[in-house]
């Protein structure tokens, strides 16, 4: 089978491919609707299209979706499967049920480069980008859901997304083209720890995707422990290029914070983390820590989550609390790893 999937190229790439094959333009969306509507996985399924075409697309491109290696199911209704790629390397990707929404988590890398303290994506370091094919065929996997559509889909799976920038970019146009997936901008979120050359590159990407920065810290000491990338990107250069991603694209920010027991929900942590808030019009998104192998960081108690909560609601901050999910099947935030689990698991 040809190595290169067809769903690596946009809408645009394609059009161009089909020229330089001979075919006409228009052949493009045709593909698209088979593969992005009715999620064709070979080109005989794609009944419109000439016998002489099927047959150069077949030389040369596949149309495979990923391979699953492990399906898991938490009591809570969280899916997490796992997808065997070439190499062979694993990455993960979670489906989230939550007061009426369905959201899909997904990877852009192998593992990762930055080593937050805090995440088990980077533990055993990096091994490669994901293709857009391999990126796409996560949202394709779940999208296949009888029970009902996915309502957002956010970049927090294994990986830092903007370090792939090129293919995320890629993928994000292929899931909002009308001729594709149709999925409107505003339903994708990125999620970043910081990296300040594509935050400069998004802004003017002319798409209206939502940014979410991973913070966990409002002062540079305490950051660069749980994050090591804050010593090359401080807050102060990072908050500079959030001002500007704002003001260019007219959205809002969202900090994610994790509260760790004893470490960053202070009353101390709460007031620096207002005051960042407040210059960026900021949302904050408060997360339940999730334990992971071989750190030793607790959750914060009840008590003291919502106390720093509560503390940070008086400053009259936009201040939300996302539910830990999946947490039985390694599913929760920070908790992805992408190895080969065994049978106890």
């Amino acid at each position: 089978m040809p190595t290169r999937n067809i769903k690596d190229f946009t809408l645009k790439e394609l059009e161009e491919i089909l020229e330089d094959m001979g075919e006409r333009r228009y052949r493009a969306r045709q593909i698209f609707f088979w593969v992005y509507r009715k999620g064709a996985h070979d080109f005989s399924e794609m009944k419109n299209l000439p016998a002489a075409l099927i047959e150069k697309l077949r030389k040369n491109y596949n149309a495979g979706p990923l391979e699953t290696a492990r399906h898991f199911k938490s009591a809570d209704g969280t899916e997490k499967i796992l997808f065997r790629l070439p190499g062979p390397c694993f990455i993960e990707t979670v489906l989230v049920r939550a007061e009426g929404r369905k959201t899909v988590c997904i990877s852009t890398q192998v593992g990762c480069k930055y080593g937050c303290l805090f995440c088990a994506s980077g533990k055993n370091g990096f091994t490669r980008n994901l293709a857009v094919s391999e990126i796409i065929g996560q949202i394709l996997h779940f999208r296949k859901d009888p029970s009902g559509g996915i309502t957002n889909y956010v970049f927090m799976g294994m990986g830092e997304p903007l370090d792939n920038y090129d293919n995320l970019i890629k993928a994000i146009k292929i899931m909002n083209d009308k001729s594709g997936m149709a999925i409107g901008a505003r339903r994708i979120t990125v999620s970043t720890c910081g990296l300040i050359p594509p935050i400069e590159k998004l802004q003017n990407a002319g798409l209206q995707v939502n940014l979410s920065v991973s913070l966990h810290a409002a002062d540079n000491k305490l950051r660069e422990r749980l994050m090591p990338v804050n010593s090359i990107y401080p807050l102060e250069k990072l908050t500079t290029a959030c001002k500007k991603f704002i003001d260019k694209t007219r959205r809002e920010i969202t900090l994610e914070y994790v509260m760790i027991k004893n470490l960053n929900i202070s009353a101390k942590n709460a007031d620096s983390l207002g005051v960042l808030a407040k210059a960026l019009d900021a949302k904050i998104n408060l997360i339940h820590y999730s334990p992971i192998q071989g750190v030793h960081f607790e959750p914060a108690g009840k008590a003291d989550a919502a106390a720093f909560m509560s503390s940070l609601r008086k400053k009259k901050l936009k201040v939300t609390l996302r539910e830990s999910k999946g947490g039985d099947i390694n599913a929760a935030c920070g908790q992805l790893s992408g190895n080969l689990y065994t049978d106890k698991h």
